[in-house]
């Protein structure tokens, strides 16, 4: 289901679409003077190269599915790199919408800009949701569209209601990979968006994308929420948090160099 932003009140089909569903799209909540001030924004901190290090893990590398070759892929976090995002992420009409699909106020708890250039592969099916002993059950991921998302250039596939079953992995705190036989795969349904869509997914909620096998960016902004009621703000502790986990992962395959800029 989708609904238009200029609707103005998150409609109670919407909201009921969202619970029973695992996903929503709103189109266009973000007008196109905001989407060029990102363009814009995406375009400059791309350059830091200052920041793009194989050590550094801010950064996300993905192989080129035509040449192999590693190539830079996401900031993660990002909005402490720019103002100019941190507004998106925390614009009201935006967590308005949020809002309505808690009931209460949303916090926000993650932040990361993925470019996916051309070449670029996707990601495996999972599920957003760690279990981590401070990770929020009430997290849910929103997607802001900097560029079109379409099959051609690996929009993310959500699978519908299977977020009604929980977590799908083990709750060892540690990232999963579903396996393709999870989920229904003739019941997937690919966020078409336009620059300035947003789509709302749960973090229970299976999820994939394919290459980008177009000659343009797909340029998402990921933003996670959680309830008000479900810890409150915690962005700044999941950090903390997520920096330490990262690099006991890496240093487990011994890459002890790593650090945060």
């Amino acid at each position: 289901m989708t609904m238009h932003a200029a609707t103005g009140t998150i409609a109670t089909a919407a909201i009921a679409h969202y619970r029973d569903e695992g996903f929503l799209v709103v189109r266009e909540l973000f007008s196109a003077d905001r989407i060029a001030e990102l363009d814009r924004e995406a375009t400059r901190i791309h350059a830091r190269t200052d920041l793009i290090d194989l050590d550094n893990i801010r950064c996300r590398w993905q192989n080129d599915v035509r040449t192999g070759e590693c190539r830079f892929d996401c900031f993660d976090p990002v909005i402490d790199l720019s103002p100019v995002f941190e507004r998106a992420a925390r614009d009201p009409r935006l967590l308005d919408v949020i809002g309505a699909m808690y009931g209460e106020p949303a916090c926000l708890f993650k932040d990361k800009l993925i470019f996916k250039t051309p070449g670029t592969p996707g990601y495996n099916l999972h599920q957003d949701y760690i279990a981590w002993k401070s990770f929020p059950t009430s997290f849910l991921t929103v997607i802001v569209a900097i560029d079109a998302a379409d099959a051609s250039n690996g929009a993310t596939e959500v699978f519908p209601r299977y977020h009604l079953r929980g977590s799908l992995s083990r709750a060892d705190g540690m990232y999963h990979q579903l396996p393709d036989e999870a989920v229904d795969g003739s019941a997937g349904v690919i966020l078409e968006l336009a620059a300035g869509d947003v789509a709302v997914f749960s973090g229970y909620t299976p999820h994939r994308s394919g290459a980008n096998r177009s000659s343009q960016w797909r340029r998402l902004l990921y933003l996670s929420y959680n309830a008000m009621g479900d810890g409150g703000e915690q962005r700044s502790r999941h950090y903390a948090e997520f920096r330490t986990w990262l690099q006991d992962r890496y240093a487990e395959y011994g890459k002890t160099s790593t650090f945060f800029r």
